[in-house]
């Protein structure tokens, strides 16, 4: 958790990779308006290796979660206020995905 914070607090500081840190900055941008990625990003980001792929995928990605952020606040759904519900579902997530298979029984 220490370094799941370290990245969201200043990812440029953290032990990622250079590609990853670049990735990151794009969706930062995104994060606050889709028009706020440059092409300096853009070509910063594949000068270190990173796909027409990977970068498409950054910004869909980001651009997903802000509609989806935005979706639920606006509906004034609520979510868990403790941290260690996400830690102990994070696991369970990755090893069962999100459909609920007794539903299709």
């Amino acid at each position: 958790m220490q370094f799941i914070d370290a990245v969201k607090n200043d990812f440029q500081s953290t032990p990622v990779s250079e590609k990853i840190k670049a990735l990151l900055a794009i969706a930062g941008s995104v994060q606050k308006s889709g028009k706020l990625v440059t092409t300096e990003q853009i070509a910063h980001a594949k000068a270190i290796g990173a796909t027409d792929v990977e970068i498409h995928d950054t910004i869909l990605i980001a651009a997903a979660f802000c509609m989806f952020n935005r979706y639920v606040d606006g509906l004034a759904t609520w979510a868990p206020q403790d941290r260690q519900y996400y830690i102990d579902r994070g696991p369970m997530r990755a090893a069962d995905g999100y459909l609920d298979i007794d539903l299709y029984k």
